[in-house]
């Protein structure tokens, strides 16, 4: 999939105009649109678009350091995969950035193709992000609409039980569990029991004792 194809940006933050230019310059050359600010807050008065992101960062910057950004956006767990830019930097720097997540660190002047695959990594990363949370925001809401009796079927199959055992721990026949249970395996979009515990452990939900 292509920048195109997603609508994925990437985002530049470099004091340096030049820098920035010559960054998207090269990111449109693989088809990848990009943004470009010269600083922090510059970058902060954007409204970042529901689409998959990747920043690349320069680590000296007016006013607060790419690092310290770095610091900031983890302290509120605003995910956006990281590619660190910089020509003044060292070891410390690059472990600082890569314990924080950081995609790549990259010393200038890097090769043209090493800032388009750290880039390109980190958009899939993105992607990935983006595509678990759907589908567990779809998990939760799915679970929201089950009925109190649906949810408690559920917990039980998930926990391992036969619809004999759930009939007799709920007082109901075996005819009942088998219609609200392949309610739940219908409404849940689950194609298995394997299925249904994976997102039974996804909602943090309680499995009842055997």
């Amino acid at each position: 999939m292509t920048a195109r194809d997603d609508q994925s940006i990437v985002v530049v933050i470099d004091d340096d105009a030049l820098v920035r230019e010559a960054v998207s310059d090269l990111l449109r050359t693989v088809g990848l649109q990009s943004k470009l600010f010269a600083s922090v807050p510059d970058f902060l008065k954007w409204k970042r678009p529901d689409a998959p992101c990747c920043l690349v960062l320069d680590v000296r910057l007016p006013g607060l350091s790419g690092l310290d950004f770095q610091s900031e956006l983890n302290k509120k767990s605003a995910q956006i995969p990281i590619v660190f830019m910089t020509a003044h930097g060292d070891i410390p720097m690059s472990v600082r950035a890569m314990k924080g997540g950081a995609v790549d660190f990259l010393s200038k002047p890097f090769r043209d193709q090493d800032l388009i695959d750290a880039v390109q990594s980190g958009l899939e990363q993105d992607r990935n992000r983006r595509t678990g949370t759907h589908a567990a925001e779809h998990v939760k809401s799915a679970f929201e609409g089950l009925t109190a009796r649906e949810k408690e079927i559920m917990s039980f199959v998930a926990a391992g039980l036969m619809n004999k055992q759930i009939a007799g721990k709920m007082g109901v026949t075996e005819v009942t569990v088998k219609f609200h249970r392949a309610n739940v395996m219908r409404k849940m979009g689950a194609k298995s029991v394997a299925d249904l515990v994976r997102m039974v452990d996804a909602l943090g939900a309680d499995r009842p004792e055997r």
